[in-house]
């Protein structure tokens, strides 16, 4: 879920902090994709933001194989120690998420259900969050939207979630991330079609995958009970998108704009791809993702200042 430009990677998919994406959809949000266009950094025609098709994708696909048998046994716990501490060379590893570097879920469609209501990553149609911070580039107003949408995903019918980002009152980003939860209640993350702009014209794509594509695999952004030293890889695209994040605390306070609360978790995000850069991430049961901050690799802030939950 790697942002370019921002603090907050998809997870709510949001945050700064997994794959190809597979082709372009008719208007019919129920019917998986069957063909693609090439992924590119140099794209022609610019395209008017604001008019990114949810379930279709700028980049090449292949035909997924058929997925193995359900997992849902939960992560393999890592040394939170570890994930505290900052690496001093860019070979050292920050999360372990332990797999051994041979990551292979089991993803059965049987085992997902039609609800993301996971306390810590709810994901209701007609939420909406709104976000502001600052990083290097400036002042970044992020904006989430659980849509209506739906997106055929390795035989998965996942959730649409609409996520713009603006920096300095221009549009930066428009993504479309695709969620689905287990019956077990962990919350998976199965893809992304990413438009950037610059000047106001579609820069490019990058960013964007399918799981079941071109090798690309789907990851737990949240577990249904989470504890602390849990670790998880987010979405792996050798050499792509390899986000992992560990869960670092349980029961926590935190203040931001939006309000105050507690039972928070927080969590220590990183990418072995940009392996100077870790974040912490807190999120609050009934709510989801408030506050994000760079621990190292830089500097950047972003918290939840308005939250309004489905009517």
């Amino acid at each position: 879920m790697e942002r370019k430009r921002t603090l907050l990677k998809s997870t709510i998919g949001l945050g700064l902090p997994v794959l190809l994406l597979a082709a372009a959809c008719g208007d019919d949000s129920q019917t998986s994709s069957t063909s693609s266009a090439a992924n590119s950094s140099t794209p022609g025609t610019s395209a008017a933001p604001g008019t990114t098709d949810p379930t279709s994708s700028p980049v090449n696909s292949s035909t997924p194989g058929t997925p193995a048998a359900p997992d849902t046994t939960g992560p393999t716990s890592s040394s939170s120690d570890t994930a505290a501490s900052p690496p001093d060379t860019a070979g050292e590893a920050v999360i372990d998420p332990g797999d051994g570097g041979n990551y292979e879920p089991n993803v059965d469609p049987a085992a997902f259900v039609a609800t993301i209501d996971n306390p810590y990553l709810p994901l209701s149609v007609g939420s909406r969050w709104v976000y502001e911070g600052r990083d290097e580039e400036g002042t970044e107003r992020v904006e989430v939207v659980v849509t209506d949408k739906r997106k055929q995903v390795m035989g998965i019918t996942a959730t649409v979630v609409r996520d713009t980002v603006h920096i300095g009152g221009e549009l930066v980003e428009d993504t479309y991330d695709w969620f689905a939860q287990d019956r077990d209640g962990n919350v998976w993350y199965l893809g992304e079609t990413v438009k950037n702009y610059e000047n106001g014209k579609l820069a490019d794509t990058d960013g964007s995958w399918e799981a079941g594509v071109d090798g690309a695999l789907p990851g737990i952004v949240m577990p249904a009970q989470p504890a602390e030293g849990m670790a998880y890889r987010q979405e792996y695209y050798e050499g792509e998108a390899e986000d992992m994040f560990e869960i670092k605390t349980v029961g926590g306070s935190q203040d931001v704009p939006a309000g105050s609360f507690d039972d928070v978790i927080t969590t220590t995000d990183w990418n072995p791809l940009d392996p100077k850069v870790i974040e912490e991430k807190q999120y609050a049961p009934g709510v989801g993702l408030i506050y994000e901050t760079k621990v190292a690799g830089g500097e950047g802030l972003v918290e939840l200042i308005e939250f309004s939950p489905p009517s």
